[in-house]
């Protein structure tokens, strides 16, 4: 009995050894570790529809290349799309956006939705109720809410919905002005929100709001914190918000240390050069407008969005960060008035040809 048992603890020995050198032999394929990549890195690219049925071509490394590929081969994981109710052109309309959100999701790319409640833009200066609403009393224009919200979710359902675009001021004005109608402001956004939970919980709702001032920002997000919400969205233009970057890391921490939300830099840019390629007046264009020590170069560009990335990591409640214009390149023609204010700050320079700048998504 010993003699068997002895054997039978030598054969043991020898499966054990066998296993251990099996699972350290070079030749055997070893499973990574999961890698959980929670931090946003996305760009909106709303125009890029309307820029490639003129035909447009964008190059990378000498390439002509889709701009989703080049994105996601950059590190980018999340593409922005705003949507428009009625558009009078119809870009950025929901049958646009659903087929753009499409590619993004066939691309292996999250979808974060700027959901405008608007025919247009709507941004601190105009929340313009659509056409379509403008004559319905308060009770109806919540109901439409409810319904276009509905919509939005089951025809797209993102990964991300913003209620609203930049609303400092509230939205659907003048029935959801958060000054002049303040209660009523805040029924619209909750009424907004309860369809998005019920519709898809996994999705993640945010607020959003143009600047960084603490004081500012402290005031609008008091306003709302009934909202059932989950992200802080904030625009940062260094030529409308400042140029202090410890200012938009204190606001971040300020804002997700008090009402408990991770907070992302939902839209900024930066120019790579001070000329234009069309005849529209940019955004940016003088030395006044750049951040000291990022100069309006290729280079400079990147290590703006870099230095972006970075604050916003380090930040104890930062999640994440959105390039906004980076596709508007001056498509329509190099003597159009009515072309890009964005030229100068997007992925591309005036060839189509990809831009340092795109370094700046990797996981790192």
């Amino acid at each position: 009995m010993k003699k068997v048992l002895t054997l039978l603890s030598l054969f043991g020995i020898l499966a054990i050894q066998l296993a251990c050198s099996s699972s350290d032999s070079p030749d055997t394929p070893v499973t990574p570790p999961v890698v959980t990549d929670d931090f946003i890195r996305a760009a909106d690219i709303s125009f890029l529809p309307e820029i490639e049925s003129t035909g447009t071509v964008f190059y990378n490394n000498g390439k002509a290349e889709d701009m989703l590929t080049t994105l996601k081969n950059a590190g980018c994981n999340t593409i922005r799309i705003r949507l428009w109710k009625n558009p009078t052109n119809g870009h950025s309309g929901l049958a646009e956006v659903k087929a753009l959100a499409a590619r993004v999701k066939q691309a292996g790319l999250k979808v974060w939705l700027t959901v405008h409640y608007s025919d247009t833009w709507a941004d601190p200066a105009a929340q313009t109720t659509p056409d379509e609403w403008k004559n319905l009393s308060f009770a109806d224009l919540k109901t439409a809410v409810a319904t276009y919200t509905s919509t939005i979710i089951t025809e797209i359902n993102p990964d991300i919905i913003q209620i609203g675009n930049e609303i400092n001021s509230g939205l659907l004005w003048p029935q959801g002005h958060l000054i002049n109608q303040e209660a009523q402001c805040i029924a619209l956004l909750s009424t907004a929100s309860a369809t998005i939970r019920s519709k898809a919980p996994k999705t993640k709702i945010m607020i959003h709001y143009a600047g960084v001032n603490a004081s500012d920002t402290d005031w609008f997000f008091t306003k709302v914190k009934s909202v059932d919400y989950d992200y802080i969205g904030l625009s940062y233009y260094p030529v409308w918000h400042g140029k202090d970057l410890a200012v938009v890391k204190s606001t971040i921490d300020a804002l997700g240390s008090k009402f408990g939300k991770k907070v992302l830099i939902a839209e900024t840019a930066y120019p790579f050069t001070l000329l234009w390629n069309d005849w529209t007046n940019n955004i940016v264009g003088a030395d006044n407008q750049l951040v000291s020590g990022y100069p309006a170069t290729p280079e400079g560009q990147k290590s703006y969005l870099l230095a972006i990335k970075n604050l916003v990591k380090i930040s104890q409640s930062g999640i994440g960060f959105a390039y906004w214009g980076g596709e508007w390149i001056s498509f329509k023609g190099k003597e159009a008035k009515n072309g890009s204010t964005f030229e100068n700050q997007a992925f591309y320079d005036f060839d189509n040809k990809a831009l340092p700048v795109l370094q700046a998504f990797n996981l790192n």
